[in-house]
């Protein structure tokens, strides 16, 4: 086989799920904001994504900052340069750790959910039944979902910043020798606006690729209980490498001066 060929064919058929990937998500928001709305999709999707997906991400954010205080400690003590760590954690927390960790937790979760859900519909011809009985699933199932996750992701990023200053607090207080005063004055003092807001909109950005990825797969399954299975691999999968690509690009324009 000609490996021009290969990488040929490899490029076109990437541009080609980009392209119905892009086509899919402007349909979905296109239709969703012209309505009709269902605001009782949308506040059960707004529960399952935010609500259910907490403890997961408190859990993961508390051993982060517990770590990454221990983690500084190790490195910074070769320099004496301790009292750097509550900036490291917070920076680190609200810029990139919370948002990046949080996002991938509720892909994990969620959209994994959400391409089994859909795509057991697919494989059932319920999705069918909804436009024989004149709902668009397209407003019905996938912008619920879409505007659900940019809504509550940042709350949970919100909360896992929180969280996870209070578990590099603990560490430092407890372990470390830090002064609790201390460690809270120092926080504050190298905390600004624009490292919370760059987090969050991370946050939101996050919530709709795990949303589109996880509806994306599920509504094009096909081939039963194995390819329900392969979409919800997808799902995961394809979001979690959207998420770190464009957590670099969010990086790069936010900072990159």
């Amino acid at each position: 086989m000609n490996p021009l060929a290969l990488v040929g064919r490899s490029a076109l058929a990437a541009c080609e799920t980009v392209g119905h990937l892009a086509l899919f998500a402007l349909d979905a928001v296109l239709r969703g904001l012209r309505g009709p709305w269902y605001p009782r999709q949308i506040f059960r999707q707004m529960v399952e994504i935010g609500y259910f997906s907490l403890p997961v991400v408190g859990l993961t954010a508390i051993f982060t900052g517990m770590v990454l205080a221990l983690q500084s400690y190790t490195g910074f003590s070769r320099f004496e340069a301790q009292n750097a760590i509550p900036t490291i954690v917070v920076l680190s927390m609200t810029r990139e750790l919370g948002p990046v960790l949080a996002g991938l937790m509720v892909a994990g979760r969620v959209g994994a959910a959400m391409a089994a859900e859909l795509g057991t519909m697919r494989v059932t011809e319920q999705i069918d039944a909804l436009t024989t009985l004149a709902t668009d699933p397209m407003r019905y199932l996938v912008f619920p979902r879409l505007l659900a996750a940019v809504l509550m992701l940042p709350l949970l990023v919100l909360v896992a910043d929180v969280i996870g200053v209070l578990g590099g607090f603990l560490v430092s207080t407890l372990k470390l020798g830090f002064g609790p005063i201390e460690y809270i004055n120092r926080t504050i003092d190298h905390l600004e606006s624009e490292d919370v807001a760059s987090g969050l909109v991370k946050a939101a950005v996050f919530g709709f690729i795990v949303a589109l990825m996880g509806c994306y797969q599920g509504y094009h399954s096909r081939g039963g209980a194995q390819g329900v299975g392969a979409a919800t691999t997808l799902a995961v999968v394809s979001a979690s490498i959207l998420i770190l690509t464009a957590d670099y690009m969010l990086t790069e324009i936010f900072f990159s001066r």
